[in-house]
């Protein structure tokens, strides 16, 4: 009795299990289960939609592919062989197109009204140039900022997004001819020859997966191909870039008519679908959108630069050899051994200055051996030694300067030879060149050491013009007081004419201007420094 009684109370009182327990085993086999039915219901439902497209495909009128085997029929071939021959032959005409210049400058000139093309005009090289024949390049160059700036403000930003929309249609447009039809045509017909549009083609069938890689890339750029877009347009600066018209317009036409049939059936997406078993694939087609409206007028304002640099320093050449051969009667002029052009080779390599003043240092140390120490010297000794003055105070400033001149040409020649290989700075020069490809404080060591000898070739320019300007000026003030009556400055003329079998008055003037132009030229070459 006593087991039934117990039996009984076990019964009515049953093993209880935690709550908290109970809904961590439901949940896991929630999951489980979920986990199982939801993939399998993930499954069934692609296989449904891969028989939907199958059966699409089955209604299609184009009979392009063939379910059951998964192959590509020649009718597909056929129908892009009609491609190949509409968009082929211009393959060639436009076979530069994506980076053309040209093409991109015409894209954005042929937006523009008549009044900024013509200030686009003046902004051309030929245009700079023929202005810089009639005023400075200095007030050249002022206008041209302005002429810069007004033509920039002629790109609002309405006018740059119809120029970009337009950049975008053309590199579509050209994307599409560039598609590669041979060989994708060639997979159908091994004996196709290349760019033969009036062959006879004989196409067989070939397995879709081999040609599923080539009709996801024709998607994507038929995707960016709308008819209600101007295409005109896009056909006309094609035309103005190569001269003929690139694509025939009926042609197009009937390019366009087939893009509309593919993109309206959907045949191409559903035969892609199929063969990779997705039925999920989408077309990932995005425009270019390159800004190209930036990168011209970029480009724009660096000619205008460069072309009037190249001016001014054209100018500056004609000017250094108008001068230089008036000073010496010729333009090549060498009498340094070692600050020189030559040595410039070995820093120019390592993207270092070099020797700045090399040419100015070189017509200052001709002329202090050619000139001062003959004609100049013969003119100063003719008046210091013969002249009688009425005061020292001339006479004196031009020996001054005179015996300047001969010490400066003597610490040239120091300073020339102060560079040479052999001496302490040249050692130092050739040790830090052969470190500096690869240790930046050499560099910073050699830029240094440049800056230094420049800067002691540019204090003997500047000092032995200062020299030079004294003696020609003063120079100047005894020709007047030659053809003056009565004189000032000197009162022997007539002496110092009996003392020389020169003409005078020739010889003083020729003198003269030697210095004048000696100092012009390094003047020149100091503006720049």
């Amino acid at each position: 009795m006593e087991f039934n009684d117990e039996s009984e109370q076990l019964e009515a009182e049953p093993l209880e299990i935690p709550k908290k327990q109970v809904e961590k085993k439901l949940s896991f086999f929630q999951r489980i289960f979920g986990f199982i039915f939801n993939a399998t219901d993930a499954e069934h439902e692609r296989k449904r939609l891969l028989r939907e497209i199958s059966k699409l495909l089955k209604r299609q009128k184009y009979k392009f592919f063939r379910i059951r085997t998964e192959v590509m029929e020649p009718a597909f071939a056929r129908y892009f062989f009609e491609f190949y021959k509409l968009l082929g032959p211009a393959q060639s005409l436009v076979k530069h197109a994506d980076y053309s210049g040209a093409l991109r400058q015409i894209i954005i000139e042929e937006s523009l009204p008549k009044d900024i093309l013509e200030i686009r005009e003046r902004l051309t090289e030929a245009s700079i140039r023929a202005r810089a024949e009639k005023i400075p390049v200095r007030e050249l160059s002022t206008q041209i900022k302005d002429e810069l700036i007004g033509f920039m403000s002629a790109f609002d930003i309405d006018k740059v997004r119809i120029i970009n929309h337009t950049y975008s249609l053309l590199t579509s447009f050209v994307d599409l001819i560039h598609f590669d039809y041979f060989f994708l045509l060639k997979k159908f017909d091994a004996g196709m020859p290349e760019g033969n549009f009036f062959y006879t083609p004989h196409f067989d069938a070939t397995n879709g997966e081999y040609i599923t890689d080539e009709m996801k890339d024709f998607l994507e750029i038929i995707a960016l191909i709308e008819e209600t877009e101007d295409w005109n347009k896009i056909l006309d600066i094609l035309k103005e870039y190569r001269g003929v018209d690139v694509v025939p317009r009926a042609g197009w036409k009937k390019v366009l008519g087939r893009i509309r049939e593919l993109r309206r059936s959907r045949i191409l997406l559903h035969i892609v679908q199929y063969l990779e078993k997705d039925p999920y694939y989408k077309i990932k087609a995005m425009p270019k959108s390159e800004k190209i409206v930036e990168s011209y007028l970029s480009k724009l304002k660096t000619q205008t630069e460069l072309t009037i640099q190249k001016i001014i320093k054209e100018k500056h050449m004609s000017k250094v050899d108008e001068l230089t051969n008036l000073v010496f009667g010729t333009s090549s002029i060498s009498r340094l051994k070692n600050y020189t052009e030559k040595s410039n080779a070995q820093f120019s390599k390592r993207m270092l200055g070099g020797y700045i003043f090399v040419q100015p240092l070189n017509y200052l140390k001709a002329f202090l051996l050619d000139y001062l120490k003959k004609d100049i010297r013969e003119t100063i000794d003719l008046f210091l030694i013969k002249g009688k003055w009425t005061s020292n105070i001339i006479s004196q400033q031009i020996s001054d300067a005179f015996h300047e001149l001969i010490q400066i040409s003597d610490r040239i020649t120091e300073f020339d030879n102060s560079v040479s290989e052999e001496t302490q700075t040249g050692a130092k020069f050739r040790s830090y060149l052969h470190k500096a490809d690869k240790d930046k404080t050499a560099q910073k060591v050699l830029r240094q050491m440049l800056k230094e000898v420049n800067d002691m070739a540019r204090g003997l320019i500047h000092e032995a013009g200062q020299h030079l300007i004294t003696i020609g000026k003063n120079l100047k003030l005894i020709i007047d007081d030659y053809s003056r009556a009565p004189h000032e400055l000197i009162i022997n003329w007539k002496e110092i004419e009996a003392s020389t079998d020169k003409n005078l008055q020739e010889f003083m003037v020729g003198v003269y201007k030697k210095l004048y132009y000696i100092v012009k030229l390094l003047q020149v070459y100091a503006k720049e420094g």
